[in-house]
């Protein structure tokens, strides 16, 4: 028995995209404040030697570049891979006014999610974390953007589709 993909590239891919991205983001933050607390532990505890406070501090350094590089790899990967479904649908374009209305409601959305991350951001035991996740906050903070913008060209990427049938 064959099974049937299902297709979707439609707004339902778009408020995947933010719920991934706002609990990736969040995780980063909390994690980043877990390292840290752990790397001051280490450094102050004097059973530990000078080799392994070094690896531990030099891990703790790398840990901002490393997953905020990760962060931007999902957001454009998660990006693409809605573009490439939106490509397998077919929508007829009396539709196209609702989906605007949706996707207007989905920024509004991301907006708040955006609200959410660069509140947790702006507390004083996590901005010195924020401040490290360069890409991750830019793209927090930007989200609604960047879900219109994304959310436009599968529209866009959905009509043409439609006109090649």
């Amino acid at each position: 028995m064959a099974r049937k993909l299902r297709k979707k590239g439609s707004l339902d891919d778009l408020v995947y995209i933010i719920v991934i991205l706002i609990f990736f983001g969040m995780g980063l933050l909390i994690i980043g404040k877990w390292t840290d607390a752990f790397n001051t532990a280490i450094q102050s505890n004097d059973d530990i030697p000078v080799a392994g406070k070094t690896a531990v501090g030099q891990m703790n350094n790398l840990y901002g570049g490393v997953l905020d590089n990760g962060f931007l790899f999902l957001t454009v990967g998660l990006c693409l891979v809605a573009l490439i479904f939106a490509m397998m649908v077919i929508i007829h374009p009396v539709f196209f006014v609702l989906y605007f209305i949706m996707l207007a409601v989905v920024v509004f959305v991301s907006g708040a999610v955006s609200n959410i991350y660069q509140t947790a951001a702006a507390e004083p035991t996590l901005a010195p974390i924020a401040a490290k996740l360069i890409w991750t906050s830019h793209i927090l903070t930007y989200l609604p953007f960047i879900i219109g913008v994304i959310g436009f060209i599968l529209a866009i990427v959905m009509y043409k589709n439609y006109q090649q049938r």
